[in-house]
């Protein structure tokens, strides 16, 4: 605790804000443990410093007609001020590094805003200027489904999977004009490497895994890994099971068939069975599966500092409250510090327990411009 209180700590992704606008959820009072991961006393007890709130726009809102990402994008950023300017005794709106220091020295939380997938942009510039003058600091380049200009590593409803177009490179191109992060969790390996060919500027992958130990397409190979480390990015830990464990994921997508299967029966039935039932069910059938131990999240940030060096790993990109189980110990924001005693426990100094709560993120923050440079 004493390793951990000193440290700036940053998360570079939490959804709780899907919650936030579907669902009605009240992130200023405390929830119990087990509805969901988040909420502004959770946050404040944590401890941490920092915490990037996603603003994911999901994949419909880019295939309805006309388009509703970017309205969607701006809705969670409207609804992520609102938070913070109602709560200003626990919370600081932070923008860059400074921000994040200020809120440090100032016993607050800072809160920053991540638009996740690319499609937000709606294919415009201007568009991404206006999530940026509205406190965005990273963008990810795609969610699972791909865009018009960046393809995804999923490729969700038959969507693009390959690389950048002349456009995409623009969008990276502004990105760093304007001081903005880019994000390469999600994307394909095509449109991460013609990201890095472009980018002038530290990129990160806000909640990703290491692929050599669960072969998932979310993950990051050994090469993606090293790519960063030349950048001189940061790649940062996601809690999900699915992406840690490969045991988890064959029982998760069993699951998650066997519910496909009944929801497609429920929709030819003359009396289906309520939405809301089945996903009870589904979450229920879920909280059965084993849960991965809170090693296998150490052994990913073993194997990611191993290849890519301690400068360029971060252990927090929690997903929290866009996943649906968590590791062991890793139950909700609460229990982050347990991340840091587990790292002292394998062995890591206190100074790079430092590094990969926040340190490595904070110095890639602190290098974007206050303010846009000339075009």
């Amino acid at each position: 605790m004493r390793v951990y209180r000193e440290a700036i700590v940053i998360d570079t992704h939490n959804d709780m804000f899907t919650r936030v606008l579907d669902e009605g959820f009240d992130p200023d009072v405390r929830h119990a443990t087990g509805d969901g991961h988040t909420d502004v006393p959770r946050l404040v007890e944590s401890g941490i410093t920092a915490q990037f709130m996603a603003a994911w726009v999901d994949a419909p809102y880019a295939l309805s007609d006309p388009p509703r990402s970017f309205a969607r994008a701006i809705r969670y950023i409207d609804a992520i001020h609102a938070m913070v300017e109602r709560n200003p005794d626990a919370l600081l709106l932070a923008t860059d590094g400074a921000g994040v220091v200020r809120a440090k020295r100032e016993g607050k939380v800072a809160i920053l805003i991540g638009v996740e997938g690319g499609h937000a942009i709606e294919d415009s510039l201007d568009n991404l200027r206006e999530l940026h003058r509205r406190g965005a600091r990273y963008l990810t380049l795609t969610w699972n489904n791909g865009n018009g200009w960046a393809g995804s590593s999923i490729g969700e409803h038959g969507t693009r999977t390959g690389g950048l177009t002349p456009f995409g490179e623009e969008v990276i191109r502004e990105l760093d004009r304007l001081g903005m992060l880019v994000d390469l969790s999600h994307t394909s390996e095509e449109t991460f490497y013609d990201a890095l060919a472009v980018a002038r500027r530290s990129v990160i992958a806000s909640h990703s895994c290491a692929r050599a130990l669960s072969d998932h397409p979310r993950n990051l190979t050994d090469d993606q890994l090293r790519a960063i480390a030349r950048n001189g990015g940061v790649a940062q830990l996601n809690f999900f099971p699915l992406f840690l464990d490969t045991s988890f994921r064959e029982a998760f997508e069993r699951a998650e068939a066997w519910i496909a299967a009944r929801r497609a029966e429920a929709a030819g039935a003359e009396s289906p069975a309520p939405a809301t039932e089945l996903s009870d069910l589904r979450q229920s059938m879920i909280a059965r599966i084993p849960a991965v131990p809170l090693s296998v999240v150490l052994d990913h940030i073993d194997h990611m500092v191993r290849v890519a060096g301690i400068d360029h790993v971060g252990a927090l990109g929690s997903d929290f409250d866009g996943i649906s189980a968590t590791p062991a110990g890793l139950e909700d924001v609460t229990r982050i510090p347990t991340i840091a005693q587990a790292l002292v426990d394998r062995g890591y100094s206190d100074s790079d327990v430092a590094k990969l709560l926040g340190g490595n993120v904070l110095r890639v923050l602190e290098e974007l411009p206050v303010e846009p440079l000339p075009r």
